[in-house]
């Protein structure tokens, strides 16, 4: 299939599972969604292949996010993510908390280009599929125009084809991963001279963008935009990117026949074993901005310390 990162929904730890990328798909079908991080450790050692787990019917365009930074076991990991059918492999050279910096990935691997084109290319050994990098601009001090166009000349080779850049340095000591989203300051001229610079590489940007206006004017200066906490707090922001973004016809512009079909799919979830309380956080924001919408969490947050919606399921519908 031809991929378009266009729009991408943000890999986010606790966020982007199974569940909510199932929510996404009763909203956009264009929309590129990426799994949370899923370290090699975890696959390997821990044999966490449940992570791994994706909806094969409805899913794509999907990616899975790496974490690591020993070439062999990428490898492995990406010949299992290969073999499941996933369209493309992203390693994670931009998350700078202390767990991650401890493994040696994340943020820190844009101080080892060198590394980082290793990792690439073992990867690239054993399967077809894309792989790609998601950093930031730079590191600590360096978030210079030299140091991230250093790094990217570093890591190319002729099969390497997307990168997506968090528009702000990755501070390693001194923020939490939360105050790195927030704090260091967006600097989305970096990412637009990126494109300069390698015109050939598809350049997705990252970082602080709120909604599709803002998404559009990032579209005049690089190929593609990725959107995190906003779309996972509110939805509903991205039901007419379909239309907008790809010039299709929009699938999920009716809250309450999303809420209806998410939660038919939340009962026959939790019929095989899986919790509420697992499934219904990622609607929490569906309802945003409407004058029901405390109401709704109110009833949401009910349903899932009780693990029973057969009881609340009308009401909940009710209020969107």
């Amino acid at each position: 299939m031809s991929l378009s990162h266009r729009f991408c929904i943000a890999p986010m730890m606790q966020c982007t599972d199974i569940h909510d990328r199932f929510l996404f798909r009763l909203i956009t079908k264009k929309a590129f969604l990426y799994t949370e991080m899923v370290t090699t450790n975890a696959i390997i050692h821990g044999k966490c292949l449940n992570q791994l787990k994706f909806n094969n019917k409805i899913e794509h365009p999907v990616a899975v996010q790496l974490g690591g930074s020993e070439p062999g076991d990428l490898a492995e990991c990406a010949k299992i993510c290969s073999s499941l059918g996933y369209d493309e492999i992203n390693l994670n050279v931009g998350c700078p908390s202390e767990r991650v910096q401890k493994g040696s990935f994340g943020a820190c691997l844009m101080e080892d280009p060198c590394l980082v084109n290793e990792c690439i290319q073992a990867m690239q050994e054993v399967t077809s599929i894309p792989i790609t990098v998601k950093c930031r601009i730079g590191v600590n001090k360096r978030d210079d125009q030299d140091f991230l166009n250093n790094f990217v000349k570093k890591i190319l080779n002729s099969k390497f084809k997307t990168l997506i850049v968090h528009a702000r340095v990755a501070i390693l000591k001194g923020l939490t991963p939360r105050q790195n989203r927030q704090i260091p300051p967006l600097k989305y001229e970096n990412v637009y001279q990126l494109k300069k610079e390698f015109p050939e590489l598809e350049i997705v940007i990252n970082g602080g963008i709120k909604n599709i206006e803002e998404s559009l004017i990032h579209l005049e200066k690089v190929d593609g935009v990725m959107l995190g906490r906003t779309p996972y707090d509110n939805p509903m922001i991205v039901s007419d990117i379909d239309s907008r973004l790809f010039n299709e016809v929009d699938i999920g512009s009716d809250r309450k026949t999303i809420l209806k079909e998410y939660l038919d799919y939340c009962k026959e979830q939790n019929n095989h074993g899986e919790p509420y309380s697992r499934t219904l956080k990622h609607v929490f924001g569906l309802n945003r901005g409407l004058k029901n919408a405390k109401a709704f969490r109110s009833l949401i947050l009910e349903t899932m310390q009780k693990n029973n919606l057969e009881v609340t399921q009308s009401d909940l519908v009710a209020l969107v």
